[in-house]
């Protein structure tokens, strides 16, 4: 089953008031308005990409903060969108967005407790374009779009240095390298408000 962004959209709004906080919302609404502005530059430059389908992503990727504890939000929310019938497209995007290099090791904040399914999943796992953009804009929003600097130190300060952390930030760069390669400019660029956020 297909998932509109308007759909999604209703889903954070259901949620309000019933989690945790409201944080991830706005995080995910940013997310998702981040990669719509991405995939819409990139489907300008002649790139078979919905700029649409990356928006729902983007909304969705912290779902499982609604249906649990926030520290197993990425499998609760994978299963919680299967249990719903949606596409394998929009399920695999909670397991993915947390993770950079096909590696559950390069990952913010520390190393995620095992779990077989998850780690052979990442491993194997082809990351489609729309994943990777929302792996990047997971890493450019608080719940407004920001640089890749001030979000990771957002993310040390909040949860600490971990061994991994080099690894991961180094990574992180690469992927913002990648998309401003397949644009031919400065990503940032899309996005003239971040310097009123530093």
């Amino acid at each position: 089953m297909k998932l509109t962004s308007t759909k999604a959209r209703e889903m954070l709004e259901d949620a309000r008031g019933k989690t945790e906080h409201d944080g991830w919302i706005n995080h995910s609404i940013c997310v998702g308005n981040t990669a719509y502005r991405i995939a819409k530059a990139l489907l300008e430059k002649g790139y078979d990409i919905d700029p649409n389908k990356a928006k729902t992503l983007g909304y969705i990727h912290d779902i499982g903060k609604m249906v649990g504890p926030f520290y197993h939000h990425i499998l609760k929310g994978y299963k919680y969108l299967k249990d719903c019938g949606y596409d394998e497209e929009y399920c695999n995007i909670s397991l993915t967005h947390s993770y950079l290099n096909n590696d559950v090791n390069c990952t913010a904040g520390g190393f995620p407790t095992k779990n077989k399914f998850r780690e052979n999943f990442i491993k194997n796992h082809h990351y489609t374009i729309y994943e990777k953009i929302i792996n990047l804009c997971d890493l450019m929003c608080t719940n407004k779009v920001v640089t890749l600097e001030k979000r990771l130190i957002d993310i040390i300060v909040r949860r600490g240095v971990y061994q991994n952390a080099q690894y991961h930030i180094k990574e992180v760069f690469k992927l913002k390298d990648y998309f401003d390669n397949l644009l031919e400019y400065n990503l940032y660029d899309l996005f003239p408000e971040i310097k009123d956020n530093l």
